[in-house]
């Protein structure tokens, strides 16, 4: 069985959490998904949990940073190519994400970020797999 990751996000509000991640394609998964919280299926080993900000609080004795003053993690993740990255990027503006930083381009490695609707961060990424492999 390959390991599992379940990113769970603290949200303020649920419904524009849903349809953001909606917006972006992901497919939200009804068995983990109720009236405090909401799964989405990022691919079949990733996923993202939404959770109320109270309800949140319930599986934390620390307090919960709030995203828009504080970064605790950047959840990055890969992308085919370079249109891959703007495309997924492009379409998390639209769906209402605000900009993180500017794109970083070492040619070998392309990405960008942006904040979703909760400030937390999200890079998309994409690397040359082959760079720095020796030639015969």
């Amino acid at each position: 069985m390959q390991t599992k990751i379940f990113v769970n996000l603290p949200v303020k509000d649920l419904n524009k959490s849903i349809e953001f991640y909606k917006m972006l394609g992901y497919t939200l998964n009804l068995q983990y998904t109720g009236e405090h919280a909401a799964c989405f299926v990022i691919s079949e080993t990733i996923y993202i949990m939404l959770l109320l900000n109270n309800y949140f609080k319930d599986y934390t004795t620390k307090p919960v940073a709030d995203a828009s003053k504080t970064t605790e993690v950047i959840n990055c993740l890969s992308a085919a190519n370079r249109d891959h990255v703007n495309e997924q990027v492009d379409k998390a503006l639209e769906a209402g994400a605000t900009v993180s930083k500017e794109p970083i381009d070492f040619e070998f490695m392309y990405g960008r970020s942006f904040n979703n609707p909760d400030d937390h961060i999200w890079e998309i990424m994409w690397v040359d797999e082959n760079h720095g492999e020796k030639k015969s």
